[in-house]
């Protein structure tokens, strides 16, 4: 089990309980009201990165054990739910539920989904030979792992073009085609009720207006009145995509035995996914094509943080897997029992000792926030100690 990967969700999973509690109040730590990119839009992303990467090792482990296919399948939709179900959950954990406005999506609920799609593409078309004996076979093909699998490919970049093609063409009433903007007084109020565009429309159409996100983050910038999901249904076509440049990232360790081949092609992996990000959005916050924007998760959203993932996979496996210069701590704690501390830093928030009141200056705050992060990594340190790990 490599280290690095423990290490990578626990490092994406500290800084979102950090983010989540505040940031300390500093604007970088928060989600920018539309397109942009800040440290808090990085920590989603990268978790749906690595659990591409680590779903290898996952099936790699069921093969060996020579489980079913009906095992198999019992175990991706138990998942998937377990997951789904426990975002709805604490969707309704801030007080009493009416479910006419209950809220439908969510990060758990984007997990599950994507977990799901990714899980069964890569059970159904996946490689399942033993790869390192696959790459002696084809030896003199450099990407054997991507020539292997060309089906999963295939299926993904459709998957892609279905999430570009509804975006860009599919007409939503009162609005232009392809809109993408936050809508509100943004363009002199032209486009005020076409928040997000085709993304709004469809969940509103599917969960209808009631059950997604009432408080957008444009909401006060540009004083929307038209709610927006984050986490609604379209953008479940980009996350399945950079799951899958995560399962990429895993299957180059699985077939490549070598460490110089493991971090060239993820270098590699990193110089195309950023190259294609900088290109889609030129370089500009909103002048590109396609703009980086979390709350679309865009393509070119997709492309960025996923190449910040593969650069961060690299330096944590040259650091901890070959150097063996660093263990992982603290953040390869929380990175075990990833969804326990998920979940209880959702849930005991509002309560002492991690949150009271206090003066809103900058300085009280951090203090506070790190404070409050610390005592979930403490629990997580506690948990790695007795040896009590939690996986669904």
């Amino acid at each position: 089990r490599l280290r690095s990967l423990d290490t990578f969700r626990g490092l994406s999973l500290v800084i979102m309980i950090f983010v989540n509690y505040g940031g300390g109040g500093y604007w970088f730590f928060e989600h920018p009201p539309w397109n942009g990119l800040t440290v808090a839009d990085l920590v989603f992303p990268w978790f749906i990165f690595i659990m591409g990467t680590s779903m290898n090792f996952s099936f790699k482990s069921l093969y060996k054990k020579e489980k079913t296919t009906f095992q198999i399948l019992f175990k991706i939709f138990k998942r998937s739910f377990i997951l789904f179900a426990i975002g709805i959950i604490l969707n309704t954990s801030w007080g009493p539920v009416d479910l006419e406005t209950m809220r439908i999506p969510g990060v758990l609920q984007r997990f599950g989904l994507t977990y799901l799609f990714v899980a069964l593409m890569e059970f159904t078309l996946g490689r399942r030979k033993d790869s390192h004996e696959v790459r002696r076979r084809h030896c003199k093909i450099r990407i054997v792992d991507i020539v292997l699998n060309l089906p999963i490919w295939i299926l993904n970049l459709a998957l892609l073009g279905v999430f570009i093609g509804l975006t860009y063409g599919l007409p939503v009433p009162g609005c232009p085609k392809g809109y993408t903007g936050p809508g509100g007084i943004s363009e002199d109020g032209q486009y005020k009720n076409c928040t997000a565009g085709a993304a709004q429309y469809i969940d509103r159409l599917v969960l209808g207006e009631h059950h997604i996100y009432q408080y957008p983050t444009p909401q006060e910038m540009y004083q929307t009145s038209m709610p927006h999901d984050p986490e609604g249904i379209l953008g479940v076509l980009t996350s399945i995509f950079l799951c899958f440049l995560g399962l990429t990232a895993g299957r180059i360790i699985i077939t490549f035995e070598s460490h110089v081949g493991r971090i060239v092609r993820w270098l590699i992996w990193a110089a195309i996914t950023g190259g294609i990000a900088a290109l889609l959005c030129k370089g500009s916050q909103n002048d590109g094509w396609v703009p980086v924007n979390k709350n679309l998760w865009s393509v070119s959203f997709v492309m960025v943080t996923a190449c910040f993932a593969f650069i961060l996979l690299t330096i944590l496996y040259v650091f901890m897997d070959i150097l063996q210069w660093w263990k992982g701590g603290p953040f390869v704690y929380p990175g075990m029992n990833s969804i326990v501390i998920y979940v209880c830093h959702g849930v005991f928030w509002r309560e002492f000792p991690i949150n009271w009141q206090i003066e809103e200056v900058h300085w009280k705050l951090l203090l506070q926030d790190i404070w409050g992060t610390a005592i979930w990594v403490f629990v997580a340190y506690l948990m790695y100690r007795k040896r009590f790990f939690v996986a669904i």
